[in-house]
């Protein structure tokens, strides 16, 4: 039995807290509004997602590099301004074990779809990297 510092009522809070700031976000809630027609089936398959990440539940089984790949609205400011406001929602989170594990995660997470929805879109240019948290 894995024990761990984390539960399922902090990733549903998590997941919970941070979707309903990025539906009210200026630059992100238009994109994803548009691009999700059910937020409840959506919300249960992030907490799956990260629950998969943050537990090893193996819930998720979707395929997010195709999904964002087809969204021809994304760019580099949108993957940066979504892990800033990831980063605020965790700052807030009162579990902060998991909290610090979800941002290291979501720094990946980004950084690979961005890559994956360059190399998709633009296949004969050299993806850009994020830039989110240097100087």
């Amino acid at each position: 039995m894995i024990i761990s510092e984390h539960s399922e009522a902090d990733i549903h809070r998590l997941v919970h807290d941070f979707y309903a700031q990025v539906r009210q976000h200026e630059k992100l809630g238009p994109v994803f509004n548009a691009h999700i027609n059910d937020w409840d089936t959506h919300l249960n398959t992030m907490v799956d997602f990260w629950s998969s990440l943050l537990l090893k539940t193996a819930r998720y089984t979707g395929s997010p590099m195709i999904k964002h790949g087809r969204i021809p609205e994304l760019s580099a400011d949108l993957f940066e301004t979504w892990l800033s406001l990831f980063d605020q929602t965790t700052a807030r989170h009162p579990n902060q074990v998991l909290a610090a594990q979800a941002r290291s995660y979501a720094q990946r997470i980004a950084r690979s779809l961005w890559m994956g929805h360059q190399i998709t879109n633009n296949p004969s240019v050299t993806p850009l990297e994020l830039h989110h948290g240097t100087n």
